[in-house]
């Protein structure tokens, strides 16, 4: 029987309510108490003093969840392996994270899939997958959405490269819907914006570059919510639609009323889009290039109103990473993405915490039991007697700056080097594993 006895914290579980000094009891990979600080005093003496954490001053929170990451295995491990991204997830806090499929093949299938989830693969958390919605990611033809949810599919995507064809997007949504889970989009018709490396606007102006219209993320939400209704008034089922990392005003406008008709659509938020905006890039730093790109200040703006008031139900981080020889060329020539699993708590209570005032608990929530409802997990985002015991401890006053050259990632392609943080993670348990402590 192993134990951890985690003692004096606040206890953060947005789930439960809980918000108050509390002990937490681990035991064999789960939560088996929650009591009152000194509660728990009488099973201290049978646990060993290694396996007791004093964390007095800290915050202990459900472990955070990322449903938006690029691990690059196989076939682009030049970039990042799900070792080397699993252990920038526990540096940042992260106890579970969802692996995207463009990989090098593509995950498309039941074998691929099956290799990824492999424990060879040596992940140090708990690795999710989304495989592609279509075969080879090309917009064609669904894969088996049935099979592949047996083997441990959480929803289907084909990030990066958006399913166009309404027909195409209609069958995956209705197959989705079956089974429960989410068809997850990356929302560009990419039809306006080949050729483009940046949003629109003065900054693409000043720069020569041709920009991304936010009329290309506005118009596939407009048309994937205008499937969701037809689905329902047609066919009398419930496709649950989760649009990836929003980044325009209009499409977040979209979002909103279909909410409020009662449509089931969720919607995820990248914190470097409600931290900066085009005019980070500066003089074409391809460290700020990205897809969807950095949106102007009135886009940030409505970002972070979108999670404020609940239109945006998680926060994601989109983490890709890049070799440098892949940043380190002309703008419109570098790949478009950043790496962002370790910065992201730090960015997310900065801005919205201190800055916007947004409390404490709800943005544990947004990262941790609201992404667990998008991709249908009952036993994490939460401190629940019987849940997997995955934890963070973290000190929400520490002031820091993110120093890239200590990344736990294989690529260091971030605008965030040096950059401010807020909130520091000082220790990383998952199902009862201590898989990160930080330094004294």
């Amino acid at each position: 029987m192993s134990e951890i006895l985690i003692l004096n914290g606040r206890v953060v579980d947005p789930a439960s309510g809980t918000d108050g000094p509390r002990d937490v009891l681990v035991r064999d990979g789960r939560i088996a108490a929650v009591e009152m600080s000194g509660g728990l005093a009488g099973v201290a003496g049978s646990i060993a003093k290694e396996n007791q954490l004093d964390v007095a001053g800290m915050v202990v929170a459900p472990g955070l969840i990322d449903i938006h990451v690029h691990l690059r295995e196989p076939g682009q491990t030049h970039k990042e392996t799900i070792r080397t991204g699993t252990e920038a997830a526990a540096a940042g806090g992260f106890t579970t994270v969802v692996a995207m499929p463009n990989t090098t093949p593509v995950n498309d299938s039941v074998k691929s899939l099956r290799w990824i989830l492999d424990a060879a693969r040596g992940p140090v958390v708990k690795l999710l997958a989304m495989p592609a919605a279509t075969f080879g990611s090309l917009g064609c033809e669904i894969t088996d959405f049935h099979e592949l949810v047996k083997a441990g599919a959480v929803g289907f995507t084909d990030d990066g490269r958006p399913v166009l064809e309404d027909e195409v997007m209609r069958a995956a949504l209705v197959a989705a819907a079956g089974l429960g889970v989410p068809v997850s989009q990356h929302a560009e018709d990419t039809r306006l914006t080949a050729g483009c490396s940046m949003n629109a606007g003065r900054v693409a102006f000043r720069l020569g570059l041709r920009g991304m219209p936010v009329e290309a993320e506005a118009r596939i939400v407009e048309r994937d919510l205008r499937l969701l209704r037809e689905i329902e008034r047609v066919e009398r089922v419930r496709p649950h639609l989760h649009v990836q990392h929003v980044s325009t005003s209009r499409a977040l406008h979209e979002i909103r009323r279909a909410k409020a008709e009662g449509l089931h659509v969720t919607c995820e938020a990248a914190p470097h889009h409600f931290t900066l905006t085009d005019e980070a890039i500066g003089d074409y730093d391809t460290n700020a290039k990205m897809n969807p790109p950095l949106r102007a200040e009135a886009d940030r703006h409505a970002l972070i109103e979108g999670l404020l008031d609940g239109t945006v139900d998680c926060i994601a981080t989109d983490h890709a990473p890049h070799a440098s020889w892949e940043k380190e060329v002309e703008f419109e020539r570098a790949a478009n993405g950043i790496t962002g699993l370790e910065t992201a708590l730090g960015l997310a209570l900065r801005v919205l915490h201190r800055e916007h005032g947004m409390p404490l608990s709800r943005v544990i929530a947004l990262m941790s039991a609201h992404p667990a409802e998008v991709i249908g997990l009952k036993d994490r985002g939460n401190l629940r007697v019987g849940s997997w015991a995955d934890v963070v401890v973290f000190d929400a006053a520490a002031e820091w700056s993110f120093t890239v050259g200590e990344s736990r990632s294989k690529s260091k392609n971030t605008p965030f080097d040096g950059a401010a943080m807020v909130g520091r993670v000082r220790a990383t348990i998952c199902e009862g594993r201590v898989v990160y402590r930080a330094a004294p």
